[in-house]
């Protein structure tokens, strides 16, 4: 892992440190609204990152907005066409990075409206959410969190990595999820998020992380 030397640290210490440089981030593009990636599998939780940083921002009276890109899955005929469990599908189709671009970076753009969906179809009801449109004043940040974000070139201004060992990734992930692995293998092979995230966390153990960035 060829990059800064990690320390340990407290989520929360964690959360703080993370809304301190938020503060002081200026989109390179003149974007008003700050775009950060919290990216990870789901057993690592990079939503729950995402989500206490969203409080601690509040907390210094900035706006966040918190998506996951949960809520922007294809339907289930296009994700499930090659199958329940088509690792190369997972990977590469299930998410609807179209509308994405669309519905959540469009919008944040410099010359953007700052009206966001958070989120667009129901993977459980398999139909469109229909949730209202969620405007964002200027400053405020939104907070992405969801696996393989790093490889679409999203306009983000701050990426932070929730990493998991290989050992830890496979006993935290649920046996019915296992087929999931080899995606994340190909991530870390084409993408390399360990070294590409400005901000990496290790949380192998969800109660000591350690990070550096």
């Amino acid at each position: 892992m060829g990059r800064v030397r990690l320390e340990a640290i407290t989520w929360e210490r964690l959360g703080d440190l993370l809304a301190e440089r938020l503060l002081d981030l200026k989109p390179a593009d003149g974007s008003p609204w700050p775009r950060v990636a919290f990216d990870g599998a789901p057993a690592a939780r990079p939503g729950d990152l995402a989500h206490r940083l969203s409080e601690a921002l509040r907390i210094r009276g900035r706006s966040a907005l918190v998506v996951a890109t949960e809520g922007f899955l294809r339907p289930a005929s296009v994700r499930l066409e090659y199958g329940h469990q088509d690792a190369e599908a997972y990977y590469s189709g299930w998410y609807d990075t179209g509308a994405l671009w669309r519905e959540v970076f469009g919008p944040l753009d410099a010359d953007g409206s700052g009206r966001v969906l958070p989120d667009l179809w129901d993977p459980a009801a398999d139909r469109a959410t229909r949730s209202p449109y969620v405007e964002l004043p200027p400053g405020g940040v939104l907070l992405l969190h969801g696996p393989f974000l790093l490889r679409h070139w999203f306009p983000f201004d701050l990426s932070v990595h929730v990493l998991l060992s290989q050992g830890a990734l496979r006993r935290r992930t649920p046996e019915a999820e296992q087929w999931t692995l080899p995606a994340f293998e190909r991530y870390e092979h084409e993408t390399d998020p360990v070294n590409t995230a400005d901000v990496l966390v290790r949380a192998d153990d969800p109660r000591h992380p350690a990070w550096g960035g």
